[in-house]
C-alpha cells in the first residue's frame, strides 16, 4: 500500500514536469528518454551489483525494497502518465495561474484530479507487479522474518519432497487478491492504457 501511494504521488509529479517541459528544455527531453530506456533493461542484468549496493546501504529490508519498487516502477509510470498528460489542455493550467494559483496548486488541484484513470491503472499494475514479484525479494531480503508471501510459499518445497496440497492451497490464497482486483478494476486498466498510448 505504501508503495502504491508513493508511486502515484512521485511518479505523477515527475511525469507531469517532464512532459510539460521536454519540448522546451533539452534536459527534460533527455530525462524522458533516459527513464524510458530503463524499461528495456531486465532486472537480471543489474541484479548482482544491486545486491551489493543494497547491502552496503543497509537497504536489505522491507523499507529498502519498497523504495526500490517505487524507483523501478518509474519508467513504466512515466511512459503511461506522459501519454495521458499530453491530452490535458494547457489552457486549464494557464487559467489556474491567471487566477493566482501556485505551481503546486495547479498540479494538485487541477491536473492531479484529472489523472484519476491513469492513477487507477498505475496503482493496479504496480500492485500486481509487487505482489507477484519473487526474484527481487529472494535476492535482496536477508531477514527470514521479513520474507514476502511468495518467498514463504517456497518452504513447501523440500530437498526430497514437495507438499503439493499445502503449496497449491497457498497459491490460491495469494492469487485471490490480484484476481479480484483485476476483475473489479479491469475497465480502468484498459481505459488508462489506451488513453495513455494513443496521444
Amino acid at each position: 500500500m505504501v508503495n502504491i501511494i508513493f508511486t502515484i504521488l512521485t511518479n505523477s509529479m515527475a511525469a507531469y514536469v517532464i512532459t510539460r517541459y521536454r519540448l522546451k528544455n533539452k534536459f527534460f527531453n533527455m530525462m524522458y528518454y533516459y527513464f524510458i530506456s530503463a524499461m528495456f533493461i531486465p532486472f537480471n542484468v543489474i541484479m548482482l551489483p544491486l545486491v551489493k549496493e543494497v547491502s552496503a546501504f543497509y537497504m536489505d529490508n522491507i523499507l529498502g525494497i519498497t523504495f526500490l519498487y517505487i524507483v523501478f516502477g518509474l519508467p513504466q509510470s512515466i511512459f503511461l502518465y506522459s501519454g495521458f498528460v499530453k491530452g490535458i489542455p494547457t489552457a486549464l493550467e494557464e487559467a489556474a495561474i491567471m487566477d493566482g494559483a501556485k505551481p503546486y496548486q495547479v498540479f494538485f488541484k487541477v491536473i492531479f484530479p484529472l489523472m484519476k484513470p491513469m492513477h487507477a491503472t498505475v496503482a493496479i499494475l504496480s500492485f500486481m507487479w509487487t505482489w507477484n514479484d519473487f526474484l527481487m525479494p529472494l535476492v535482496l531480503l536477508s531477514d527470514p522474518h521479513q520474507q514476502t508471501l511468495q518467498l514463504a510459499q517456497y518452504v513447501f518445497q523440500g530437498q526430497f519432497s514437495t507438499q503439493y496440497n499445502l503449496a497449491f492451497a497457498s497459491y490460491v490464497l495469494v492469487l485471490l487478491p490480484v484476481l479480484l482486483m483485476y476483475v473489479f478494476f479491469q475497465k480502468y486498466i484498459i481505459a488508462g492504457v489506451t488513453s495513455g498510448s494513443v496521444k
